[in-house]
């Protein structure tokens, strides 16, 4: 693709150096499938990201997975995967944990997840189809499954938000997922921690769903030049409406990236110091 005039692209392009790239995982590395336990990252990721890797300030994904979960579905049959990736940062459960050079770092589990583990089974009785998803330091119920996807999200809302006030924790919506997690940390406030950490002169973050909006939002508020990209989808509009550029999903993120890397690789882009 042709990377389409933005201020904030031109000022990546122009001081890669400078610049930090957000990844969320699910839907923009890798396609929503029916099984989020299957969702590897599309064929083309490790290898667009380890040639980018080396031209920028820093590459970071920020997802709800566990960091651990993101790299295990991050390998590519013959080839390289995330793990391979120079420099990556992971920061998983929305920035509660943290992978970076092999080694996490994470706190322990909030007491209120095993209150939500013994009554979540209860809450989706009837209803055919629904998967809980333990994410040691969250929970997760998806509908994707059910007959009526929509329709089991919208009857779970209130006793899964009930339950989660119960426990002390919050509730993250998704596409056909709510997910019961400890409150006090977002993907924004996870990313305005890193850039501040890395010193960022420009920053890119890419996501598809309604927990990217709150990175957006950093992006916005960072105070150097930005830009916002949406992986579209069908299923989530709010993201598209204030995303600076959207991308056809994981296929459209790849085809960006890439030509991200083929625009630093001119004479006129900075290598990083």
């Amino acid at each position: 693709m042709t990377l389409p005039a933005h201020a904030g692209l031109d000022a990546i392009v122009s001081d890669p150096a400078g610049a930090v790239i957000g990844l969320d995982y699910d839907g923009t590395l890798s396609p929503i499938v029916p099984d989020p336990a299957a969702a590897r990252v599309h064929p083309g990721v490790p290898g667009v990201l380890a040639a980018l890797a080396p031209l920028v300030r820093a590459v970071v994904i920020v997802t709800g997975r566990p960091p651990r979960t993101a790299l295990a579905l991050g390998e590519v049959s013959g080839g390289p995967s995330l793990a391979d990736v120079p420099g990556l940062v992971i920061l998983g459960h929305y920035g509660l944990e943290r992978w970076e050079d092999g080694r996490l770092t994470a706190p322990p589990p909030p007491p209120g997840l095993d209150l939500v583990r013994a009554r979540l089974p209860e809450l989706t009785a009837g209803l055919d189809g629904v998967w809980i998803e333990d994410k040691d330091r969250a929970v997760a119920v998806h509908t994707r499954r059910c007959a009526d996807p929509v329709g089991a999200l919208e009857a779970l809302r209130g006793p899964v938000a009930a339950l989660a006030g119960e426990a002390g924790l919050t509730v993250e919506p998704g596409r056909m997922v709510l997910e019961l997690r400890p409150a006090g940390m977002d993907k924004g406030r996870a990313l305005s921690a890193f850039l501040a950490e890395r010193g960022a002169r420009s920053v890119m973050f890419v996501g598809d769903d309604l927990g990217d909006l709150a990175a957006f939002g950093a992006v916005e508020t960072a105070g150097i030049p930005g830009v916002r990209v949406c992986s579209g989808s069908a299923e989530v509009t709010a993201l598209a409406e204030r995303a600076d550029v959207v991308v056809d999903g994981p296929d459209g993120v790849v085809a960006l990236l890439g030509d991200l890397v083929a625009r630093m690789g001119k004479p006129s882009a900075t290598r990083r110091a």
